[in-house]
């Protein structure tokens, strides 16, 4: 079958940077999509993505669908024909409801008899005729929050819609595409090159706007030659380095076709401002890279990409400069009036501001946190009175001018507000560690008084708003509960602090009086040790190991997190599997029996079998042995002890019959079966585990 290239570009007015990469992506998926839906047969599918314009390129595309074969039954052959060998109405119905006649049916034999089929070969569209509608089906499924509609069109899109390139190797498909009629003409730069280019196959799409039109539509390639060309001139011009945020390189790349970086230079006196408020005022209104020198210092730099190439770059680093000096004096003003102000003043301009109507405001919650991060402070050995002032501070750089303009400042500026008032470093320190950490992956408080105001402050939360029936719901998350356990159980584990969920939840509950719900204390303590489920899924660990630890509700993140990893170690050893066996059978026969019927204790007096006085011989050996590593946390020593108990059990299901006649024999063997149970309880339920069938 013929193959040739495939192109569909739709050229619009600016697109919105932060959608733009996901539009092209969702487009491309859409595209390949509907050729597997239609059985076409491509190759590669390249994706093309700038500011005004969407394009995906199709490699070696079939020129139309392959031939495919058609089978219908008919009636049974019994029913087809009457006593006399005539067509009946069914084999007459049936043929003229496919236009053919009777003898062009073939007979098809089965074990349940005979029956007439039809047989033909139904011939595959022309691909030509195909992608319009394919195209348009791709369009439709765009992830666009909001369309808009322009001019007289009816037509709806994220953007008003110019031109349409719609190309079978050097074919137009002219079928109208959103209310145009597709070409082969495309357009350059908005300013470099704004006539139409024609683009003769689909392989010429990039070389055409690359060498005619001043465009580069690779995002990929665009966005790495801003990158280069950023970190070029900063090293070029300063000897230091540029830094790259990553989501804002996204953004640079999505607003420019013909990217051109530009440095430029802001006063020296604004480096007195924190160069957080400096970095957010020029990252987030003039997408510009800041400049650090070889120690990490900021430089009174920032490098602009500029969306043309100017034959006067100066004019355009001028108006970039000019720009940029009102946005950080602005920022030198709201830092100079903050620290008029000490942060232990503006403690009662936070009465005002709810945290939750039920809740009450943020000076409520932050009494509530400066309470119970005093007591976690205790628990984990670190000052009390630190803890409990970090948190009655810890809201305050709210109220302040700087966070109230830039509020991805909360807890950087109180940092650097509070080392003005005086505050103990750990203090200061613990108002931006209180936010760690944002997101997955994030860093962690370092300090103990972080750590404790980072840990109230969530559990607070959790408690609350689990306390009036407010818990997250599906995808609706508000207050970011589902975030605030998993940063709870992160920061215990990995700051290895000997804290107990219960414990704190029920600390929590102390401090409010208008919790509706009954053991809230459980609930959330249940609600934070499902967490963990995907924890250790994002770790490779199975959610079998996860459910074997969870069975035993451990409520210590450290010691729920040190049997994970020794039952994780354990499901390795050859060993367990058919330890894991054991136990589920042992489970069995002592849940028909139940609890109350089984001895606490084995009476070596009435063991018969030799079996079943080897396995309580090495019940008791090792009972002493793994005794005080499961005091010690030592799970992962003590487990694979336990795994030598795999010969003496296997011996003893084949020779011991545990449901002996005598009920004291049968008792006693029970008594040893639970003993035996109860040591790998001491861990987990690794019953739960694989048994390998």
């Amino acid at each position: 079958m013929a193959t040739q290239d495939f192109l569909v570009e739709l050229g619009t007015e600016e697109l919105p940077p932060k959608a733009l990469k996901p539009l092209s992506d969702a487009f491309t998926q859409g595209i390949a999509q509907g050729l597997k839906d239609a059985g076409l047969d491509f190759g590669r599918v390249e994706a093309f993505a700038a500011p005004r314009r969407l394009a995906v390129r199709v490699r070696d595309l079939a020129d139309a669908q392959p031939d495919k074969p058609v089978e219908k039954r008919g009636p049974a052959v019994k029913a087809a024909f009457d006593d006399a060998g005539n067509p009946t109405r069914a084999l007459t119905g049936f043929a003229n409801s496919l236009g053919v006649t009777p003898d062009q049916l073939d007979t098809l034999e089965t074990d349940k008899g005979a029956w007439l089929v039809y047989r033909t070969v139904e011939q595959g569209k022309a691909t030509v005729d195909l992608l319009p509608q394919l195209v348009e089906q791709a369009l439709a499924a765009l992830p666009i929050p909001k369309r808009m509609r322009w001019g007289a069109y009816r037509t709806e899109f994220v953007r008003p819609v110019h031109w349409v390139v719609l190309l079978y190797g050097n074919q137009v498909i002219n079928t109208p595409i959103m209310g145009l009629t597709p070409g082969n003409k495309t357009r350059g730069h908005r300013f470099h090159c704004p006539e139409p280019l024609i683009v003769p196959t689909p392989n010429d799409y990039e070389v055409v706007l690359k060498q005619e039109g001043h465009v580069l539509a690779d995002f990929a390639e665009r966005r790495e030659q801003i990158r280069a060309g950023v970190e070029a001139l900063a090293e070029r011009e300063t000897g230091g380095r540029a830094v790259i945020d990553e989501d804002l390189l996204d953004e640079v790349t999505a607003l420019n076709e013909w990217p051109v970086p530009l440095m430029g230079r802001f006063e020296e006196r604004f480096l007195a401002v924190p160069p957080e408020a400096l970095i957010s005022s020029m990252k987030e209104h003039q997408k510009y890279f800041h400049v650090v020198d070889r120690d990490g210092r900021m430089l009174p730099l920032f490098i602009t990409v500029a969306n043309i190439e100017s034959k006067d770059p100066a004019q355009v680093i001028a108006g970039n400069e000019k720009v940029i000096r009102p946005r950080l004096s602005d920022a030198a003003f709201f830092y100079e009036t903050d620290r008029k102000t000490r942060l232990e003043d503006r403690v009662d301009a936070l009465k005002p501001i709810v945290f939750q109507e039920k809740l009450g405001s943020l000076y409520d919650k932050s009494m509530r946190v400066a309470a119970l991060a005093r007591r976690i402070a205790e628990a984990i050995g670190s000052d009390p009175a630190l803890a409990e002032r970090a948190a009655r501070l810890a809201k305050t750089d709210l109220v302040t001018e700087m966070v109230l303009e830039f509020t991805e400042l909360q807890g950087i500026m109180g940092q650097y507000y509070a080392r003005h008032d005086g505050e103990p470093e750990e203090v200061a320190q613990a108002l931006n560690e209180q936010y760690m950490p944002r997101f997955a992956g994030d860093d962690l408080p370092t300090t103990p008084t972080g750590c404790a105001v980072a840990i109230a402050d969530r559990i607070d939360s959790l408690v609350g708003l689990f306390g009036i029936n407010q818990p997250p719901s599906g995808t609706r998350d508000p207050f970011a509960l589902r975030r605030a356990a998993l940063g709870v159980l992160r920061i215990i584990i990995e700051r290895q602090l000997p804290l107990d969920l219960q414990t704190l939840c029920e600390w929590a509950e102390q401090n409010f009086t208008v919790l509706t719900e009954t053991r809230v204390a459980d609930t959330v303590v249940d609600y934070m040790l499902e967490r963990f489920r995907a924890h250790y899924e994002e770790q490779g660990i199975g959610a079998e190991v996860y459910l074997a630890v969870h069975a035993r509700r451990p409520t210590r993140p450290l010691d729920f997190d040190r049997r994970v990893k020794a039952v994780e170690a354990f499901r390795q050893l050859p060993e367990a599997q058919a330890l894991a066996a054991a136990n589920k059978r042992v489970s069995n026969i002592l849940t028909k029996q139940g609890g109350d019927d089984v001895p606490e204790s084995v009476d070596t007096g009435r063991l018969q079998d030799a079996a079943e006085k080897a396995l309580a011989a090495k019940v008791d050996e090792l009972s002493a042995q793994v005794g005080p590593l499961f005091d010690q946390g030592d799970y992962a020593s003590a487990l694979t002890a336990l795994a030598g108990l795999r010969a003496p059990v296997d011996t003893f299901f084949d020779q011991v019959m545990v449901m002996a006649e005598d009920d004291a024999v049968r008792r006693n063997r029970l008594a040893l079966l639970n003993r035996l149970r109860n040591l790998f309880l001491r861990v987990a339920d690794i019953s739960l585990l694989p048994t390998g069938g």
